[in-house]
Parts: structure tokens; sequence; C-alpha cells
């Protein structure tokens, strides 16, 4: 990809090629400890098996956007975005107690065959699945400054990294304290922004500008194009979570309203809902044993009542917002189209 024109899929092979190697590498040195822990390595390399690759694409365009030209090394930099990622996605799923991700089974349900002979083989599990993200978590840190890169480049960013740590973990504790609550707009928003918001867009990009030595101006840019944009992938989230089709999404699509998690678009439905609505919705939402018949009641109220048509309003707002940032930015024009692919990758979607 040493063209000015930037092609998708040969950056997403680029990354691919990067984090399956290493990591892959990584496993083998883990499980060589004992074979008792080739199911634990097994599910480090199932956590990068898929992944559309934003977020790594967002710390090259950072990168790019202030001037420097491709480079292998900052791809490998880059690419510790998605071990971000893939650390974030296990600890969630074991948090929701998620049992698919990409159509398969999440790390704390494929690790149940590793304990079952032992007492309280479920609990065991998902202590195995939160290691698993812990050393993702460690993993992406060391892809990070083993990247190639020059240190006085990577001290650029390093602050960015305990940044982006303590705003992603906060988002989640935000979430599992949120849940239950009675919905609210205002505070789901909040989640949306610190758990996926930033850590998807904004500090990728942030990340990689520091690398390049950024200015003020074009940081401050950053933030104001991938605050929207990240509120608007996550908000897409909410609604595939819930509309979308399970083999596109790969995910189970009742997992929101059975946690009664706060989803904007549960929020939204909330707001918008009179006394009679408000009342079904609290003999449904919440409930562990939600059958595809209340799930049903669930959706015809949201669309009766217009909560996803405002979703999407939502959405459509904060990309046009992040777009009107990216004109005024005048970034490098290979820069400018990238970010506007991706701008429109993050937000209009299937999964």
């Amino acid at each position: 990809m040493t063209s000015e024109r930037w092609d998708p899929a040969a950056f997403k092979s680029r990354v691919d090629d990067v984090v399956s190697g290493f990591v892959a590498e990584e496993a083998d040195r883990f499980a060589a400890i004992d074979p008792l822990l080739d199911p634990v390595a097994e599910q480090m390399e199932t956590a990068l098996a898929d992944g559309k690759r934003l977020r790594a694409a967002f710390c090259y365009w950072g990168w790019r956007a202030a001037g420097q030209p491709d480079s292998d090394a900052l791809v490998r930099a880059a690419a510790s975005m998605e071990l971000v990622h893939a650390a974030a996605v296990v600890h969630d799923d074991l948090i929701d107690d998620s049992p698919l991700r990409h159509g398969r089974p999440t790390a704390h349900i494929a690790l149940r065959g590793a304990v079952r002979r032992g007492p309280r083989a479920d609990p065991a599990a998902r202590s195995l699945a939160m290691l698993v993200g812990d050393l993702l978590m460690a993993l992406a840190g060391q892809l990070f400054t083993t990247s190639g890169l020059p240190a006085a480049y990577l001290a650029r960013a390093r602050p960015l990294w305990w940044v982006m740590a303590r705003e992603l973990i906060a988002g989640e504790c935000l979430e599992i304290l949120r849940t239950g609550a009675e919905p609210d707009t205002t505070a789901s928003l909040k989640v949306v922004r610190y758990k996926t918001a930033k850590y998807t867009v904004e500090q990728p990009l942030l990340i990689g500008g520091a690398l390049a030595g950024a200015g003020a101006r074009l940081r401050e840019g950053y933030c104001a194009y991938g605050l929207p944009l990240g509120e608007a992938f996550q908000l897409r989230d909410d609604l595939l979570g819930l509309f979308g089709d399970p083999g596109h999404t790969g995910k189970a699509n009742a997992d929101d309203v059975r946690g009664q998690r706060p989803t904007a678009l549960l929020a939204e439905t909330w707001r918008l809902a009179d006394g009679a609505e408000r009342e079904l919705l609290r003999t449904l939402l919440g409930r562990s044993d939600l059958d595809r018949e209340g799930l049903d009641t669930v959706r015809a109220t949201m669309r009766r009542i217009g909560a996803p048509d405002r979703v999407e309003h939502m959405i459509g707002a904060r990309v046009e917002e992040a777009l009107c940032v990216l004109h005024d930015l005048q970034v490098p024009a290979p820069a400018a189209t990238a970010l506007t692919t991706l701008a429109h990758s993050a937000a209009v979607r299937v999964s």
C-alpha cells in the first residue's frame, strides 16, 4: 500500500498479518509453559480472528493526516489497537454474559470445556476468560512498543495509552453501574462515549497523530471528528443488537433487552413511551427468560413510538458533524478521502 490511493481491503490484510502472526507466536510461548494452557492459548488467537480493523485504520490515518508517509512500523503500532479491542471484547462479553461473538461461542463459554471436570466449572471458565482479556491488553502494549518506531515517537504517544485505558474502563464500569436502572438518554450517551467512542475513533486518531508529531489544531480536529463518529458507531451497534440479522452480526439479539443495558435505543424508547407503554416495558426489560414473543413485543413497541428512527437521526447527525469537521481540517487529500470512507463504514453497516 505504497501508493496514495487507500485500499481498505489491502490495509486490513496488512493488519491481519501483523496481529495473527504476533498473537500466534505469543500463544505458542504461553502454551509451551504447560499443555493445560492450550485452550486458553487458542482463545487468545480466536479473539483476534475477526474484525473490521477500524481502530488500526484510524490510528494509521491519524499518522498519515499529519503528513507522515506509509510505514510498516506504523502499521504494527496501529495493529496494537486491535489487541486493545480484542481485550475489551473478551471482558465485555464476560460482563454481559453474551454467548456468541462473530457466530462463535464467546471465550467464557468456549473455555467451559477446559474445566468441565472441575468444581464450579462456570465460574472457573469465566475466570479464565478474564485472564485472556488481561493478557491481550498486556500484549497490545508489547506490540506497540516493539513496533519498530523510534523511541522518541513512542514516548509522545505513551501518555495517551493511559488515558485510553482509564476512559475505556470507566465506560465499562458506568455500563455495569447503570444496568437495570431506569433508562436515561443522557446517562446512556455518556456510557457510549466512554465505553466505545473514545477508544474506537478518537484515541486511535490521537495516538497516530502523537506518533507523527501532529500539532494542536490537528489534534483538536481529531477529537471533534472522532467523538461524534465513535458515538455513531456505538449507536449503530445498539440498533443492530436488537434489529440486526444474527447471521450478519454474529451475536444474539436479545442480550440488551434481557440485561436491561443502558443503551441509547432503550433510553429513547423509554423517553418516548407513554404510561401504558412503560408499564408494558417494565414487564419485559431485564427478564433473563424473555422469549421470542416478548422480544417481538419490545421491537414492536419501539417501532410504534419511533425509537429506532430517532436513533437513526442521532447517527446521521453525528456523522454529518464529523464530516464537517474533517472538511474544515484541510488534511491531505488521501487522508480526507480515507477518513470520509471510514466515517461511512463505521456508521452504515450490517455487522
